[in-house]
């Protein structure tokens, strides 16, 4: 069977699945939700951080591209292709896989306002003391760059296809030239706006990192290191995930450029992997060590509190020891490649879970767990069945915005194609 075709079916089923638990969150607000007043941050806020860095760290490869010019170099394909045009599709599925992540980050953090329909205010009376407020620019300037850099990406082979589509004739603006001159400037401005998207990339997902290190009064995220650890784990997470679809979706699956291209990619997720677990390793192992039971006590609930399996056997299992192995024992294989790329990018969420709950839920002073009852004054937290029902949701919609985006816009085309 077609291997789009199955990611349709089952984003088709998650949607249909999911549907409850987003029409339970409209109906009943937050009633359903688990979190509550001592742990305020739950599952979507945990999901828009990892989306967010799937987003970051897919922009980011896509820049190897776009600016560095980066390609395999194993040698030509018997079509007498350098590799250019492989990666320039590569490229514009990176683009596209940050802009349909970074839309579901925002529908997952909107979802967990109290008040979505006041969402406005943060851009049009914004509170520029709050990094928080920040953000929410870098997000919407970042948003911007991302339809720019990905239209002109793909302007030239909607010209090539308005004759026959009507789509692409509405979304090439009345541009009609696809002459070599117009095509280098069209690469001329993708480098420019790639190279502004670096730190545009590395300023939001690192303000990210910064709204959960400045909180004072939680130690367990009070750290210099953590933007550096959100913006490592962003290009980890985000390149997994485009070695996995390039691995599974190509450009020109089965081609000597397709398994060069994975092969390439696998062995920079293997080098952003070992970097990630050494900073990891510094945190907890620093942390560990001191013993100061303001920063120590939420590390000990990630590595032996109740749930404990998230992270011995999500994350350090299934998303480092596995993928490693496959990295490295299949590095000629694109099927192992793919997969630990899979392994890294599903599992990476439980990073975020590790992140975001566990610093929560701690008293910020002794015996508050048994000073006050009542609904919501738990610090135990598990995301109940709407919760999970509505990731399912996002994630099944966003794959379907992909799949059609793949079906309906030249994203997965070479330049040889075009030609032809």
């Amino acid at each position: 069977m077609n291997r789009q075709l199955i990611l349709w079916i089952l984003a088709l089923i998650g949607l249909a699945v999911g549907s409850y638990g987003l029409w339970d969150r409209f109906a009943n607000g937050h009633v359903n939700a688990a979190y509550g007043s001592y742990v305020p941050w739950g599952l979507w806020v945990a999901m828009y951080i990892y989306l967010v860095g799937l987003s970051a760290g897919a922009f980011l490869f896509s820049t190897l591209v776009y600016v560095f010019n980066f390609r395999p170099t194993t040698g030509a394909s018997p079509a007498g292709d350098d590799g250019h045009g492989a990666m320039e599709a590569v490229g514009k599925l990176a683009l596209f896989t940050a802009l349909i992540t970074l839309f579901a980050a925002m529908f997952c953090i909107w979802l967990d306002l109290g008040h979505p329909a006041r969402a406005w205010k943060m851009l049009l009376q914004t509170n520029f003391g709050s990094v928080m407020g920040w953000m929410l620019w870098f997000y919407s300037a970042y948003f911007v760059l991302l339809l720019v850099e990905f239209w002109l990406a793909i302007r030239a082979d909607l010209v090539r296809r308005a004759a026959h589509s009507g789509l692409a004739r509405v979304l090439t603006f009345g541009s009609r030239d696809v002459s070599p001159e117009a095509t280098a400037r069209d690469r001329r401005r993708l480098r420019i706006l790639g190279s502004l998207g670096v730190p545009l990339a590395i300023a939001f997902h690192g303000g990210v990192g910064a709204l959960f290190g400045v909180v004072g009064a939680r130690p367990f995220w009070n750290s210099g290191i953590t933007p550096i650890m959100f913006l490592v784990g962003a290009l980890l997470s985000g390149g997994a995930l485009l070695t996995f679809l390039v691995s599974i979706l190509g450009p020109g699956v089965g081609t000597r450029q397709h398994r060069d291209t994975v092969m390439l990619f696998g062995k920079i997720v293997l080098g952003l992997l070992a970097f990630d677990i050494l900073l990891e390793w510094a945190e907890y192992s620093v942390l560990y060590y001191a013993s100061i039971p303001a920063h120590a006590d939420a590390l000990r609930l990630v590595l032996f509190g109740q749930y404990w399996w998230v992270f011995w056997v999500i994350h350090l299992a299934l998303g480092i020891v596995v993928p490693a192995v496959l990295l490295v024992a299949g590095r000629r294989s694109v099927a192992m490649v793919g997969t630990a790329g899979l392994l890294i990018a599903a599992t990476f969420l439980s990073v975020r879970l590790n992140i975001v709950i566990p610093a929560l839920a701690l008293p910020e002073i002794e015996g508050l767990e048994r000073a006050f009852s009542g609904p919501g004054l738990t610090f135990h937290y598990f995301p109940t069945a709407t919760e999970w029902l509505v990731v399912v949701w996002v994630v099944s919609f966003a794959a379907l915005v992909f799949l059609a985006g793949l079906r309906f816009l030249p994203v997965l085309s070479t330049s040889q194609e075009a030609a032809s």
